[in-house]
């Protein structure tokens, strides 16, 4: 019992306070900011943003474009950081704690929802998707950023051999979800 008592207690500690920082880290690189700047300024509309973190998209968006932002995660550290980026962004944030899996919105409230690097942790892949679908106006659009399976079988067998170890500390991230097939089984038309 005391061993199980410390291993919870570590993660706990690992999830609240170091965790975000590495997650806020690794989503700082100059490859992903790069796509951030690309594709954030594309949301239009009432905006849902999955799994905001810790606010890196919110400079980004267009004021001409979009015409508020809901941030939503499950991470009270990393919306904690997301506040100071809310309140400087350049259009109306409202960060919210919740679960991709049980949105708790309006069926058809966004013309945008924005997911970048966030799919490959949430707990239930399809149900976010069917979360995401519902939420969206029939001419909505999702814009998603997202890593996923390679399509280089070599690649897919050590992301396949790593990826129970990296979702303990990468947050449940999983190197090797089919998020193209997920799209298509969720109903999603795709472009690039």
């Amino acid at each position: 019992m005391r061993a199980t008592l410390g291993v919870v207690t570590l993660r706990s500690r690992w999830d609240a306070k170091v965790l975000p920082g590495l997650i806020e880290r690794a989503c700082r690189s100059h490859a992903i900011l790069d796509e951030r700047r690309r594709w954030v300024p594309e949301a239009r509309g009432a905006v849902l943003e999955v799994g905001v973190g810790s606010g890196l998209n919110l400079a980004f968006y267009d004021p001409a474009r979009a015409q508020d932002v809901i941030g939503i995660d499950l991470s009270p550290p990393l919306l904690a950081r997301a506040a100071a980026r809310a309140s400087a962004a350049p259009v109306p944030v409202t960060l919210q704690e919740c679960d991709a899996e049980r949105l708790a919105f309006d069926r058809g409230r966004f013309d945008t929802v924005l997911v970048t690097y966030t799919l490959c942790s949430v707990g239930d892949l399809a149900a976010s998707l069917a979360e995401i679908h519902r939420v969206l106006r029939p001419d909505g659009q999702l814009v998603l950023v997202e890593h996923g399976r390679s399509p280089d079988a070599r690649t897919q067998r050590w992301q396949r051999w790593i990826t129970p170890v990296w979702r303990r500390v990468g947050g449940n991230c999983h190197l090797d979800r089919d998020v193209p097939r997920a799209l298509e089984d969720a109903r999603f038309a795709t472009s690039s």
